[in-house]
């Protein structure tokens, strides 16, 4: 049995939630979509899947083969797009959206340099931070900062995300240095309100644990940008990424805390709808901000 159609029938299953569904979209049998499926866990040698009558469920080693094998295939889609396009020029209208801070700083910069080099290609940029529906709202891809939830679209990691506890050195000597994270309970915490990406709150590594607090304060609100500036006017502790913070630390506007304890960085995603044939104004624009995002020096800038 063709191990890339095994690959193709995995990814399917689990985009749409059923062997039904995958079978239908590919106008086979549901027993056929079953009969990859076993052997493709039969080669590996690990459950992928856990399926009962009503449901379907990722096992973790499933979830983890799931993005290599979604990479794989925007990679082999961009193999085969290279070289049927040819000397086809990219064209058309590019939707896309990303978070709001994230997109001010470093997306929207970047769009002139996109457009310089496919003169044929418009783009309508969206920042904002609610989590949009690319699917139904009719977007090509969106970039998405941090841990991503929805397996039905197809994801590549342009960068890690680092982030950072960080406060002015008034407020730590106003109201200490927390040495641990459980002593956040007595300082003012700057929290997203609202925010699904932060929804289980802040993350550290206590004892080798992934562990999720939720601290509190006299404040929150929706818009990263308006805690950052929370932050730097002196209000409490905020939990910020790098690429916002990290050149007011450098100046000693903002000092960091409980480095000790930080969380393993997450991720800088594009992504974008299960496509046969991915357009390629699309495939060049993910390439494109995965070459920028991938030089040293772009983030030293």
């Amino acid at each position: 049995m063709d191990k890339l159609k095994q690959i193709e029938s995995f990814v399917s299953v689990a985009a749409r939630g059923s062997l039904t569904a995958a079978a239908a979209a590919e106008g086979v049998a549901p027993a056929v979509i079953g009969r990859r499926i076993d052997a493709l866990e039969q080669r590996l040698g690990v459950k992928l899947m856990l399926r009962t009558t009503r449901r379907l469920t990722l096992t973790h080693e499933g979830s983890a083969f799931l993005e290599d094998c979604q990479r794989l295939l925007a990679d082999l889609a961009d193999a085969e797009a290279s070289v049927s396009a040819g000397g086809v020029k990219a064209s058309g209208y590019l939707r896309t959206t990303a978070p709001a801070g994230f997109g001010r700083r470093h997306v929207a910069p970047l769009v002139p340099r996109f457009l310089a080099q496919h003169p044929d290609v418009n783009v309508s940029l969206n920042l904002s931070d609610r989590v949009i529906d690319i699917v139904s709202e009719g977007y090509d891809c969106a970039v998405r900062v941090g841990d991503l939830t929805d397996s039905s679209l197809v994801s590549v990691r342009l960068a890690d995300n680092r982030r950072l506890y960080v406060a002015t050195p008034a407020y730590l000597q106003r109201a200490g240095v927390p040495s641990h994270p459980a002593e956040l309970a007595r300082h003012q915490c700057l929290v997203l309100s609202g925010d699904a990406s932060q929804s289980r709150g802040w993350a550290f590594k206590i004892d080798g644990e992934l562990t999720h607090l939720r601290p509190s304060g006299r404040v929150d609100c929706s818009d990263g940008q308006v805690l950052h500036d929370w932050c730097l006017a002196g209000l409490g502790i905020a939990w910020r990424s790098t690429w916002e913070v990290e050149a007011q630390v450098a100046r000693g506007e903002l000092q960091t805390v409980l480095d000790d304890f930080a969380a393993p960085p997450n991720g800088i995603y594009a992504v974008f709808p299960q496509r046969k044939h991915l357009p390629l104004r699309v495939r060049l624009w993910i390439d494109f901000l995965k070459h920028s995002y991938g030089d040293p020096s772009y983030w030293k800038r």
